[in-house]
């Protein structure tokens, strides 16, 4: 299994950022999927979370409205659109995935290497 994050970057307050990771080495249109933030000194924190057939979504309280994540499936690739992107949104973001639906970060089997995004003036 690989999980390979890209779209990161510095951004001011405000702006937006689209983050991508493409899947390989199993059947990702089973999988529900994740993104995952870890902030420098804090832990790991859910951030949202997809069902396989994009029938349903789930936000932290802290990004709704604001984020949006989709997939698709014919290129095996997850997403997340970020706008309104505030400093509080600084962390390095993994894509990840488990066997079943949660928002426990605990319970997620397989990880990306994550993509920083950085959001300073």
């Amino acid at each position: 299994v690989q999980l390979q994050e890209s779209g990161g970057g510095l951004v001011q307050p405000g702006g937006s950022l689209r983050l991508s990771c493409i899947a390989s080495g199993f059947t990702f249109s089973n999988y529900y999927m994740s993104w995952v933030r870890q902030a420098p000194g804090k832990d790991k924190e859910w951030v949202s979370s997809i069902y396989a057939d994009s029938s349903h979504t789930a936000y932290r309280e802290s990004v709704k409205g604001r984020f949006t994540i989709s997939r698709d499936n014919a290129k095996n690739t997850l997403y997340l659109q970020m706008n309104n992107l505030k400093s509080e949104d600084t962390a390095r973001y993994y894509c990840a995935t488990a066997e079943w639906w949660t928002d426990s970060v605990d319970e997620y089997t397989y990880w990306g290497q994550g993509t920083q995004v950085n959001v300073s003036s």
